[in-house]
């Protein structure tokens, strides 16, 4: 037999689910209104053109730019230094003939 709680969630859900087929029914704005919708996005082009008709614009775009540019590049060079140090260690361990475990 159903507990009297489970009939009542059962209860519950279809009335609210009847509720909101009525709302969207009668009042499609509200409920267009009440909706998520995804953010407009601008087009790449109209970034562009903002970059060359704005002069303060491109100039924070170009900064900003190399910024970027600029923290890749370090990104990059410490990986190549760590990726040297790995294979110089490596080069070291071979050379000295340890076959003993590597720390």
């Amino acid at each position: 037999m159903i507990s009297p709680l489970a009939r009542l969630r059962v209860r519950l859900a279809l009335a609210l689910g009847a509720a909101e087929i009525h709302l969207r029914l009668r009042l499609p704005r509200l409920t267009y209104a009440l909706t998520r919708h995804p953010a407009d996005r601008e087009s790449p082009f109209a970034e562009l053109v903002r970059i060359e008709s704005d002069p303060a614009y491109r100039a924070l775009f170009f900064a900003e730019l190399d910024a970027a540019l600029h923290d890749q590049i370090a990104t990059r060079t410490a990986v190549v230094e760590e990726i040297e140090a790995a294979a110089e260690r490596l080069k070291a361990l071979i050379l000295h003939g340890d076959h003993g475990r590597a720390a």
